[in-house]
């Protein structure tokens, strides 16, 4: 079966499930709280069964002539890449330098990557060749939660909420995929992680930033990084039929919109008042695609943007690899031109730059937290956005 593409779609509004997620169990609308019918997980397991039996023949970019030619590349690139992550997988579960001792920087966050990495090609959890590497690094995070909800575990880096929030994301994502047993699990982990996320959001900020996230649960401070990644997690539970307060979603949408350089030019910044740079565009573009802006004035000018500012090469740019993950996704939700030009770019370049042993080199200060793992499994997300697997990045 083969995958094709189509832009004739508009994002859905923000009160309502994404479309897309036929393949997921859904959340019983309870405060929070998923609660699944009994014959639910069987269902969840037996469309999980589909999946993984079609994924083999999913293919990206057929529908786009100008792309074409990538698509055997492409397909022999993130097999590469994912054998590498399997091979590189430690013994709990984690992708961690230090074998898992929890030296290792935002090791739930790495991991949370690496495992929707998997996901993005269309792997499921417990079959298929990757089945037994997603349901080890799945346990790994659900065995990471703090008293207070959050999933991390070690050296949290910068500050714990980039790594809650993007393991969060991947454990809605993987929802409904999984075996009975750690669906179980997973009902009564994600509740806690979206709890923490909200009650981060709440915390009194000014009004410069107000709505938004930043590196510490008791931030008093935002910026668009990890404000990004909380809007994605909330939007995808949201999709999944979590009652994740819509106020929730639109105040942080509220916050991107404060990072808008407020000219004509379209680019976002870090913070309000600050320069423009690509991965802080790409992730206001992402955003507001996926939250019910389909093509809406700023995020057209973002899009505008990012084709004027492609990179020239491997680490063009500050925080290259997230900087790749946002643009591509975003300029995919915008499609047409703006795809096909930024995939075009993206593929000449990591095509050329991966390593004969699957990876990507690290190409700037921050990716050395989580080396390798963190660039291939971000090299992965982006180069694999129009394979169309990951429900909250669908079209």
């Amino acid at each position: 079966m083969t995958m094709r593409l189509t832009d004739t779609r508009r994002a859905p509004e923000p009160d309502a499930p994404s479309p897309t997620r036929e393949r997921r169990v859904i959340f019983e609308r309870a405060p929070l709280l998923p609660q699944r019918a009994q014959t639910a997980p069987v269902a969840g397991l037996a469309a999980a069964i589909v999946l993984a039996a079609l994924a083999a023949g999913a293919s990206a970019d057929e529908a786009s002539p100008a792309l074409a030619k990538y698509q055997e590349a492409l397909d022999t690139s993130l097999d590469r890449a994912l054998a590498y992550l399997a091979k590189e997988q430690q013994a709990d579960g984690s992708w961690s330098r230090d074998g898992g001792q929890g030296g290792q920087r935002n090791v739930t966050g790495i991991t949370s990557l690496a495992l929707m990495a998997f996901l993005a090609k269309g792997h499921t959890p417990g079959i298929g060749p990757h089945g037994e590497v997603l349901n080890k690094g799945i346990d790994f995070i659900l065995q990471s939660q703090q008293f207070n909800g959050m999933l991390v575990r070690g050296d949290s880096g910068h500050g714990p909420m980039y790594s809650h929030n993007i393991s969060t994301l991947m454990l809605s994502e993987v929802s409904g995929m999984v075996d009975p047993q750690r669906q179980a699990r997973i009902d009564v982990v994600l509740p806690k992680a979206l709890k923490a996320i909200l009650s981060a959001q709440q915390v009194p900020k000014d009004e410069r930033s107000a709505g938004g996230w930043r590196y510490q649960i008791d931030s008093r401070d935002s910026d668009i990084s990890c404000t990004g990644w909380a809007i994605m997690a909330l939007r995808s539970a949201r999709n999944n039929g979590a009652t994740v307060p819509k106020d929730a979603i639109d105040k942080g949408l509220a916050y991107i919109m404060q990072c808008n350089d407020r000219g004509e030019l379209g680019g976002f910044a870090y913070q309000p008042g600050g320069a423009p740079g690509w991965g802080r565009t790409g992730t206001a573009l992402l955003c507001l695609e996926l939250c019910g802006r389909h093509r809406d004035r700023y995020a057209v000018m973002a899009g505008d943007w990012i084709l004027r500012h492609l990179p020239r090469r491997v680490g063009d740019g500050e925080h290259f690899s997230y900087a790749l993950y946002y643009c591509a996704q975003g300029t995919f939700q915008l499609g047409d031109d703006y795809w096909d030009r930024f995939a075009a770019q993206m593929y000449d370049l990591m095509l050329k730059a991966q390593d004969k042993d699957g990876s990507w080199p690290v190409s700037g200060e921050n990716e050395g937290e989580g080396g390798r793992y963190y660039t291939t499994s971000m090299a992965v997300l982006a180069m694999s956005v129009s394979y169309c697997q990951l429900p909250i990045y669908q079209r």
